[in-house]
């Protein structure tokens, strides 16, 4: 180095002129030193001694006047890196400031060598130094270009838990949930969330995360215009930023019972939550640590509240919907379900999760004047307003077929015409049990509907398996009769389970999965309707998800003496001559264990009718059937039922003539007639009252 030593010079690449190593350093921004252990002088070049801030006379070789022109709290960092270097016999890397004189600092660099004497030990220490000052400022603005992307990058990342965490909500309640979760509340760096809707001048607090609950309580509902941070976001439309304690203390006097659980550092944001331009609340944030918001993070969550307001906003509109269609379908089910004495029911009615609690499944319950109760459960196609209308419609039409007297076939046929001339392109499913709950005698129709279950006394759970129509509103082809009946009989203790298909159904499994499923339900849920109707939803809901409606009745006829309802059957066969007079004498002996003996001869007369023309007409064999039904009153009803679906046909008969009176005869005698299909053939019924003569 040239101050102390003369330099060995360098020769040049390609014939140049040599170098001096210390012009090629200063060319470089780069000084050199030397360091006299057992002296102690450090010498330095002129470049060196620049970069150190001296001037050549201002500088005395001594380590001490060094270390006046360095930063204290930097020095024993530095005198701990070279002793090291000593003591390993190697070097050292210094980064270190250094003052100028005119007060500025300076970043540095000074790179040492040991060099050690024929002993061993350390004698000298050689080595550069450098203005480092470009460097660092280099790699600072690198260090901040990072930090932004860096920021920018959790902004984003920010913006998009948000919508991640929105996407899926629905109501206001699944907002106030998904944005108070200790998931989301990690992912935005904060200690708390309070979320608050503005109506009718006050802020009611819906959800909340790391928020004290006496706070809540205290604040809930608490009106706008109070000093309140949430209220004052929602005032001025403006975000409110607070950075410290003292200045919750200060703005919000009414807080102050609760800032002792609040850190010192602690920085807020309230956001007004704006939608059409009218603001529906107001999301607080706090965290700990923090003592300001960047011009980055306050474009962040000012865009963030503009995403909150709307999912909130379609949210509020949501339930608003919700709350008119969950109104709409109560009123469109019946206020109630009538007592029947020895007859206990259940009705449940639950939405599909998916949808806002609106359908066209239904269930009803009539009682007729003889006593008998016609339970209802049905499902109009769709899921909205439309199909809620028209099922509250087509329930009231059923409700007065059925409480005309007309026998079920019928009400389901008058039903499907009415359904059809409504013209709304809706059809529906449907299935109606006609029960005697005194004697236990059931009558049931389908149409495209699923079949009742029955719950037997002994615990054994079986599907009905009774004949089905087309839906409600489809017309069925004229040679085919519209709907069959079922008859079976509850024992007492039986119980009859009259459901919608959203019971059973799953898009992810098999229905005879749900069908298999819903029997071990049955057998295995309460005795008693209401626990046995709890149990259902819970169980059949677990197994479909409640991805559609449901709509179910339950009857039991309550345990006790058992009433057999009183029956005569017998068969007519065209190859026995004699096989109508023993019907007709099996029709006298039952009248009469029946204490009917006054209704004989007209019985006998109308059932000698039906059974000719059923004998006459089908080519096969008939049964005749009788019982005695309550209809205002004691009465009789009896039945042919033949092989044929032909319908019989009034026709003219004159005095000479030998038949054609036998329909005249029925509408005459009997205060009402029917026919029903059954299966491949029919039956024609009659009922006569006892004041008949």
């Amino acid at each position: 180095m040239h101050r102390f030593r003369e330099p060995n010079r360098a020769h040049g690449l390609h014939g140049d002129p040599p170098v001096a190593p210390h012009v090629a350093l200063a060319l470089n921004g780069m000084g050199s030193f030397a360091w006299d252990l057992a002296s102690g002088e450090m010498r330095y070049d002129d470049a060196g001694l620049a970069v150190m801030g001296f001037r050549p006379e201002e500088y005395d070789n001594r380590t001490a006047t060094l270390a006046q022109r360095m930063l204290g709290e930097e020095l024993p960092e530095i005198q701990a890196r070279v002793d090291r270097a000593l003591k390993e016999h190697t070097g050292y890397s210094l980064y270190f400031r250094v003052r100028h004189r005119d007060g500025s600092l300076r970043w540095t660099h000074s790179q040492g060598t040991v060099v050690c004497d024929e002993h061993g030990e350390p004698a000298h220490v050689i080595g550069i130094i450098r203005d480092a000052s470009q460097e660092l400022r280099a790699v600072d603005q690198t260090r901040e270009l990072r930090q932004a992307k860096s920021d920018r990058r959790r902004q984003a990342d920010i913006v998009g838990h948000v919508n991640e965490a929105l996407a899926p909500t629905v109501t206001v309640g699944d907002v106030a949930e998904a944005l108070s979760t200790d998931l989301l509340l990690r992912r935005l760096g904060a200690s708390s969330i309070l979320l608050g809707l503005a109506e009718g001048g006050r802020m009611g607090l819906v959800g909340a995360n790391g928020v004290p609950e006496g706070l809540i309580r205290d604040f809930h509902l608490a009106r706008i215009a109070e000093p309140l941070p949430l209220s004052e976001a929602v005032r001025t439309r403006k975000p409110v930023f607070v950075t410290d304690r003292q200045e919750f203390a200060r703005r919000y006097p009414g807080l102050g019972a609760y800032l002792s659980a609040v850190p010192e550092s602690t920085a807020a944001v309230y956001l007004p939550l704006i939608a059409h331009d009218t603001p529906i609340g107001a999301l607080g944030l706090t965290y700990d640590g923090k003592t300001r918001f960047t011009h980055d993070e306050r474009t962040v969550l000012t865009a963030l509240s503009s995403t909150i307001a709307q999912s909130l906003q379609r949210a509020l509109l949501y339930d608003q919907e919700h709350e008119l269609a969950t109104g709409l379908q109560t009123a469109m089910l019946p206020g109630h379900i009538p007592h029947v004495p020895g007859l206990s029911m259940a009705t449940r009615y639950r939405p599909a999760r998916a949808r806002g609690g609106i359908g066209g499944d239904w269930y009803d319950a009539v009682t007729l004047p003889d006593g008998r109760i016609a339970a209802v459960v049905g499902d109009v196609q769709g899921h909205d307003v439309t199909a809620a209308a028209v099922m509250g419609q087509l329930r009231i039409a059923l409700r007065a077929y059925a409480a005309e007297g007309h026998p079920p076939t019928t009400v389901m046929a008058r039903a499907s015409a009415f359904l059809a001339e409504l013209d709304t392109d809706r059809f529906a499913t449907c299935l109606v049990v006609l029960l005697d709950p005194h004697t236990g005698h059931a009558v049931s129709v389908r149409a495209g509907h699923l079949d009742p279950v029955l719950r037997r006394p002994d615990g054994s759970c079986v599907w009905l398996n009774t004949p089905g129509g087309l839906p409600l509103g489809l017309t069925a082809p004229s040679t085919q009769p519209p709907y069959t009946t079922a008859e079976t009989v509850l024992d007492p203790g039986s119980t009859l389970l009259l459901c919608t298909d959203g019971l059973i159904e799953s898009r992810t499994k098999d229905i005879d999965q749900g069908r298999d499923q819903l029997i071990d339900a049955v057998r295995t849920g309460p005795l008693r309707p209401d626990p046995l109707a709890d149990h259902l939803l819970h169980t059949m809901g677990a197994f479909t998800g409640q991805e559609d409606d449901v709509a179910l009745l339950l009857l039991r006829r309550a345990a006790g003496r058992r009433h057999t309802a009183p029956q005569m059957a017998v068969t007519i066969t065209t190859n026995d001559p004699h096989s109508l007079q023993a019907a007709r004498q099996a029709l006298r002996t039952a009248l009469h264990r029946w204490s009917l003996d006054d209704l004989s001869d007209t019985a006998q007369l109308l059932a000698s009718e039906m059974a000719t023309n059923a004998l006459l007409h089908t080519g096969g064999d008939a049964t005749l059937t009788a019982r005695p039904v309550r209809a205002g009153g004691r009465a009789l009803r009896i039945a042919v039922t033949d092989t044929s679906p032909a319908s019989p046909q009034r026709r003219a008969a004159t005095e000479q003539s030998t038949s054609g009176r036998g329909l005249v005869l029925i509408e005459e005698l009997a205060t009402d007639w029917g026919v029903e299909p059954r299966g491949n053939g029919k039956r024609v019924w009659c009922e006569i009252p006892l004041d008949v003569r």
